[in-house]
């Protein structure tokens, strides 16, 4: 059978990237341009800012991943860029470069979902998965599990109801004065804290999440008591959202009779979380996660996750446009005119 080469093009937020990849899980090259930097004193990423790095970056970024994976344009068998969900400006730069270069080297356009991108990133640091699992979802755009029922066939199973876990990191990390990006930041001094405060969890009928009022509770806290120390905060969150997760994923495997879980998206990098929920596997529940450094957003992900896309016959045309709000599980075809 011969081998498929995926070029991946990410640029839904603040990391511009490109990956080839060969048959969906071996990376031949994962170049990211991250603009951390750039936001970090502005306390979160700044739309217009990371659209206008996005242009300064792509053209080079899609160059060195073709030159590391020592291959030539015409040896790309597909082109898989994000097209959502993200910001639209950003999203816009990676889908527009990646329509010109299909109709210039004539290569099939395959439209790739972020979130589920983000799940394919497991089948890359995991050579044995394979659906059916359970996927607990956690960045900073998304929370919720997924049944991954197929490569290309998922049903969200819960989802959060106002703000995303990733989210409420940052919000809680800029409020006690950590500032962006606020996960790595609570991580990092939440392991020299101990976990003594207690907070507030909202537990649900179905396997939904809501994790506003964890976030609005320690800023209240925090503005009545600044002298609070910040490490016992961080850790006493972290160990609070976890246990929000682990239970509801419980609820998921005993409603589903699924015992493989797998951990994706920017959260999923957490120490703590890592941790607990690897004690899962103590319950006969088989636990994977993606390695570090593809937990956050990068072409790599994507060009796996367009490789499954393009065995299944989901060729994008020219007319595919940028899905702000996309939903994973959604038809690629209903967004093309």
């Amino acid at each position: 059978m011969k081998d498929i080469i995926t070029l991946g093009i990410e640029s839904s937020c603040d990391e511009t990237s490109a990956a080839i990849v060969k048959n969906g899980r071996e990376v031949l090259s994962n170049i990211i341009n991250t603009q951390i930097k750039i936001h970090e004193e502005y306390g979160g990423v700044v739309p217009e800012i990371a659209s206008r790095n996005h242009i300064e970056s792509i053209s080079k970024v899609v160059e060195t991943a073709i030159k590391k994976a020592n291959i030539n344009f015409n040896e790309i068998d597909a082109i898989a860029p994000t097209y959502g969900p993200g910001l639209v400006g950003a999203l816009l730069v990676g889908l527009s470069y990646g329509k010109g270069l299909s109709y210039s080297i004539k290569k099939p356009l395959v439209g790739v979902n972020h979130i589920e991108g983000h799940i394919a990133a497991n089948y890359i640091t995991h050579k044995d998965l394979k659906p059916p699992f359970l996927c607990m979802m956690t960045s900073g755009g998304n929370t919720q599990i997924v049944y991954v029922k197929d490569y290309c066939k998922f049903e969200v199973l819960g989802k959060t109801r106002d703000d995303a876990i990733g989210e409420a990191f940052d919000k809680v990390a800029r409020v006690i004065g950590l500032g962006y990006p606020g996960g790595p930041k609570i991580d990092i001094l939440g392991q020299e804290g101990k976990p003594i405060i207690e907070l507030p969890k909202i537990h649900m009928d179905n396997l939904d999440f809501s994790f506003s009022g964890i976030k609005t509770a320690i800023i209240n806290l925090y503005h009545k008591n600044p002298e609070l120390n910040k490490a016992d905060l961080c850790i006493s969150f972290e160990k609070t959202v976890c246990e929000i997760l682990v239970q509801n994923i419980q609820k998921a495997v005993s409603k589903t009779g699924i015992k493989t879980i797998a951990l994706a998206g920017g959260v999923s990098a957490n120490s703590y979380i890592r941790k607990e929920f690897l004690k899962l596997e103590n319950e006969g529940i088989k636990i994977y996660m993606p390695d570090l450094k593809l937990c956050t957003d990068n072409a790599a992900m994507i060009a796996a996750a367009g490789y499954y896309r393009f065995l299944n016959g989901d060729i994008s045309d020219l007319t595919l446009d940028v899905v702000p709000n996309l939903k994973i599980g959604e038809n690629i075809c209903q967004y093309m005119q």
